[in-house]
């Protein structure tokens, strides 16, 4: 179990936990999921760190898609955006890179989950470890981890 999965076991939410050997060799993390899951690649999500003038937020992106960080520093009312620093990424969240959650980080970010999701009745998230993924509702995503919806 993983503090993501326990979380939303506690929330009492739908979800459905999949898994697959992670390959290490692999460092295209949501795509190896979609893959290796014979998943939907447009509700693959990833979950990435985002440094906004020197504030962490969370960005839950399509997996197909880069996150435009112009769009990303706007909608948290901010002027520069970069990707946070990967061990960085991996002290604050408590998950290793390729297996960040949204869910159950160490502190919690502020989140934001791009709209395309509210496409979709499930989308599929990490559960905090690779090769480990969760199916959940936008809302389950929106609601548990006080998130905002956001073009980015």
């Amino acid at each position: 179990m993983t503090p993501a999965i326990n979380l939303l076991k506690k929330a009492k939410v739908a979800f459905q936990v999949l898994q697959f050997e992670h390959d290490p060799n692999d460092h295209d993390f949501a795509n190896e999921a979609a893959k290796k899951l014979n998943l939907d690649r447009e509700k693959v999500f990833k979950t990435l760190l985002i440094d906004v003038d020197g504030k962490l937020y969370v960005a839950v992106s399509p997996a197909t898609q880069q996150v435009d960080l112009k769009a990303f520093a706007k909608a948290c009312k901010g002027k520069k955006a970069q990707l946070a620093d990967q061990q960085n990424a991996q002290k604050v969240t408590g998950y290793l890179i390729g297996g960040i959650s949204p869910f159950a980080q160490k502190k919690q970010l502020p989140t934001l989950l791009h709209e395309s999701a509210l496409a979709f009745e499930q989308i599929y998230v990490s559960a905090g470890k690779r090769g480990v993924e969760v199916v959940v509702s936008p809302a389950t995503i929106k609601q548990l981890c006080k998130a905002k919806i956001a073009l980015f």
